[in-house]
């Protein structure tokens, strides 16, 4: 998984969220007033804009009152209903799950992932059932037992009843969540072995910006394909002028450590290279790579001593903040200081190079990076959990949303393909909207299927030049934005792989993405289930 997620761009968000939420509204509106004029004749338009007011003024006119009443009222209904039962196989997992997962891996590292994610995952495997199916169930259930004729017939607006319904459940999941939380934690802290505990932190990483020089010190766009299918690394050949420099910015004194072996502040810098042998050489012994640390402006260079890369775990080099190495230039050994002459504004570039001859050493943007003070891993597992949470909090919201226009078992149906569809090809749709996939038109992909054509062909002439069929194609592309935005994208509630990683959960990248998505669907959904559930017959088993 790539930890350098891109912090969120608010304002870009809200643009995109209004445009898609005003769209819809828009097309609602018109829709209503088109079915209003068709049904009702002139006595419709006036009932239409009468029904519009009255709902303008329940949703903002409601009492926090009579939705905590509510909320209440469906937390006790929940538990009557058995739903804390759920402890009960939380419980069974993690009596048993210690057997299964004790020595799992002798890679200290994937240790610790192992028995994290088991944890997160239970916990979201068995809350996402209970939320489904409460609030899916929770208003047909009353209205086919008429005990919500009780609540309807009291001074109660509907709007209330649907947010009290949303707060109770997830008050029920809240609960929930918060008890297999704590004990989860509990039972990672005793669970996990004595030689991994070590381990139990949350890294904070800064990324910098990745360039290439090839061989011959040139700049170059990417390193050298060995061949990998994936061109997710590039690599640069060994004891030659290929670089691979990074330039990282913002920082400041504050970022120092201290160095265990020294005592003194040092800069801690981890990198996860790969390694491509073209020939075995000593086979005991690994490759070899070597930081230089450039000014950015003065172009000054400070070459620290070489160091071995261990493939598959982390590389840790501590950079002291005062600096002594051998100037090839004047041939004299001398003392910078890594503030003072080396980093500009707090920007600082390091560049990386491979010492053996005849070797690559493979390296993508995040797989170097400045490691600012360890955090507690309670910070980040309780992250990963406010996630999980999340992700039920919207379950709930559609759930009971669904709840107000169809039956408990069209509504699990409806939500769970939403799931599905949100976890399973939301990323499939974006690759489509970005081009990233290609004769995914639904014109030019019928063409080339009757053809017999390969995607990765180029167009055919007929395709390229036809007018209409772009045009069409465009106009589907333009549907498929819209589904992709009205979907939710289910996977970035999961912060699992930061945790299991042991790095700390980024809040603009991770958290708030993951927050505007709740709120972006609450404010519909609520608007949406206030109106179904006022126009819906009640009476209606």
């Amino acid at each position: 998984m790539n930890f350098d997620a891109k912090p969120m761009n608010i304002p870009e968000a809200l643009s995109t969220w209004g445009l898609v939420f005003g769209s819809i509204l828009v097309a609602s509106l018109a829709i209503g007033f088109i079915l209003a004029l068709v049904l009702g004749g002139k006595r419709g338009i006036p009932r239409f804009f009468e029904n519009l007011g009255e709902g303008l003024t329940d949703l903002i006119r409601m009492s926090p009152k009579r939705v905590g009443a509510i909320a209440n009222l469906t937390l006790k209904e929940a538990i009557r209903r058995k739903a804390l039962l759920v402890f009960v196989v939380f419980a069974v997992l993690f009596m048993f799950g210690g057997w299964f997962l004790s020595n799992t891996n002798s890679r200290e590292e994937l240790q610790l992932s192992v028995y994290v994610s088991f944890v997160l995952t239970s916990i979201g495997w068995l809350i996402f059932p209970v939320a489904l199916i409460l609030a899916c169930w929770g208003l047909p259930e009353d209205i086919r037992l008429r005990s919500l004729h009780t609540v309807v017939t009291k001074p109660v607006r509907r709007s209330e009843i649907v947010l009290g319904r949303i707060l109770g459940f997830v008050g029920v999941g809240t609960f929930v969540v918060g008890i297999m939380s704590v004990l989860g934690y509990v039972w990672i802290i005793r669970q996990v072995p004595e030689n991994v505990k070590s381990r139990l932190i949350a890294r904070v990483p800064v990324y910098g910006s990745l360039d290439f020089r090839d061989r011959q010190g040139e700049e170059a766009e990417s390193g050298v394909n060995t061949g990998d299918i994936n061109p997710y690394r590039s690599y640069i050949e060994g004891a030659s002028k290929a670089r691979a420099k990074w330039t990282f910015d913002g920082l400041s004194p504050s970022d120092l450590q201290i160095d265990p072996e020294t005592g003194k502040p040092a800069l801690l810098v981890e990198n996860s290279f790969q390694a491509f042998r073209t020939h075995k050489g000593v086979i005991d012994e690994v490759l070899h790579g070597q930081y230089t640390l450039v000014n950015p402006e003065t172009d000054l260079r400070v070459s620290l001593p070489q160091f071995p890369v261990y493939e598959f775990r982390q590389n840790l080099a501590w950079i002291p903040e005062e600096l002594e190495y051998y100037n090839e230039e004047t041939q004299q050994t001398e003392t910078r200081n890594l503030f003072d002459d080396l980093v500009v504004d707090g920007k600082l570039a390091v560049e990386a190079r491979c010492v053996d001859v005849g070797q690559f050493l493979g390296m993508a943007r995040p797989d170097l990076f400045i490691r600012l003070p360890d955090r507690p891993f309670a910070s980040s597992y309780f992250k990963s959990v406010f996630g999980i949470w999340m992700m039920m909090v919207l379950i709930v919201v559609l759930g009971v949303t669904a709840s107000t226009f169809v039956k408990g078992p069209v509504a699990t149906i409806l939500l769970f393909t939403l799931i599905l569809v949100g976890t399973g090809f939301n990323q499939f749709m974006n690759d489509i909207l970005s081009g990233e996939v290609r004769g995914a038109g639904l014109i030019e992909s019928g063409i080339r299927i009757l053809n017999h054509g390969n995607p990765i062909v180029e167009k055919p002439d007929s395709l390229e030049e036809s007018v209409a069929v772009q045009n069409v194609d465009q106009v589907f592309t333009g549907l498929l934005w819209g589904i992709s935005h009205v979907i939710p994208n289910f996977n970035i509630f999961s912060f699992k792989a930061y945790t299991a990683n042991g790095f700390d959960v980024p809040m603009m990248a991770a958290v708030m993405p993951a927050v505007f998505m709740v709120l972006g669907f609450f404010i519909p959904c609520l608007i949406l289930g206030y109106y179904s559930l006022k126009l819906r017959e009640l009476e209606a088993k």
